[in-house]
């Protein structure tokens, strides 16, 4: 077949128009899946699962586009439809390609204004109790060292300081920067005021010891409202798997704060900077 025929059969058997169909509605759904979701607290491997499927989906409707058509009577293959029938329907397409446009731009202008306002409600948690700090705010407390060597200390600063890192790229979260709580024991007397005078509602302390080439990371994240603890783990690892340790744990603190990640976001979060421990 010469390229302009098969050029022409593709016009003729409207493989062009569900293209254009196709992806003008394929953007609605991952639009929707993008804004909607998060409101429901919906898992993120969600929004991939219909990304992949509309992009997994997009060859098949143009075969099915060449091989079938629609017709009054059903779908016939393309050889058998009548041409009146078909032309008839050239409007249709266009009317699902506006009107797809039109929603996803709608779609599209409401998650970005939603997502600017602050005090718009983001999950099942908008604010904490005193009903001005919002429930997904941390701040990360100066992580304790354990190690006999005093010198380690900066061991335990460079923890602290990947974990506030990653935890920072999260436009869910509110994070207190470091040099706000430099000035904070790891283990203050009184939560709750340091949380308020943070303007948080969830406080973040850890200790690290070092021995050798084994680490110890033991944090604690801690609802200074209810003075409760969400979450708490131990990590035993060689230090040459600190780096993967630091991804790991900002990973399950941004999930128990039931904060929503984009997957750019969750790829920033399992990210490791640099494989040299030593750097």
């Amino acid at each position: 077949m010469k390229t302009g025929n098969f050029f022409s059969e593709l016009k003729r058997r409207n493989v062009y128009k569900v293209a254009v169909a196709y992806a003008v509605v394929a953007w609605l759904l991952i639009q929707i899946a993008t804004q909607v979701f998060p409101f429901f607290e919906i898992p993120n491997w969600a929004v991939r699962l219909v990304v992949l499927a509309m992009i997994a989906g997009f060859p098949i409707a143009l075969i099915i586009a060449w091989a079938f058509e629609l017709t009054p009577e059903g779908i016939k293959r393309t050889e058998d439809a009548d041409a009146t029938a078909k032309s008839s329907r050239g409007r249709a397409w266009i009317y699902v390609a506006i009107i797809g446009a039109l929603l996803s731009v709608g779609l599209f202008i409401l998650g970005r204004y939603t997502a600017s306002r602050p005090g718009v409600a983001e999950g099942a948690r908008p604010l904490a109790a005193t009903g001005s700090i919002p429930a997904k705010s941390i701040a990360i407390l100066p992580f304790e060292n354990l190690s006999e060597e005093k010198a380690n200390a900066y061991f335990a600063e460079g923890v602290q300081d990947e974990i506030l890192t990653k935890l920072a790229a999260v436009r869910d979260l509110k994070v207190i920067s470091r040099t706000s709580t430099a000035k904070y024991q790891s283990k203050p007397d009184h939560l709750k005021r340091v949380a308020q005078e943070l303007g948080v509602s969830n406080i973040l302390e850890g200790a690290v010891q070092r021995a050798g080439d084994k680490v110890r990371v033991n944090v604690q994240l801690i609802d200074a409202n209810a003075d409760a603890h969400l979450w708490a783990k131990s990590y035993d690892r060689e230090l040459k798997d600190v780096l993967a340790v630091e991804s790991e744990m900002a990973e399950q603190i941004a999930e128990a704060l039931k904060a929503n990640l984009s997957p750019s976001e969750s790829h920033v979060m399992a990210a490791e900077r640099t494989k040299d421990t030593e750097a």
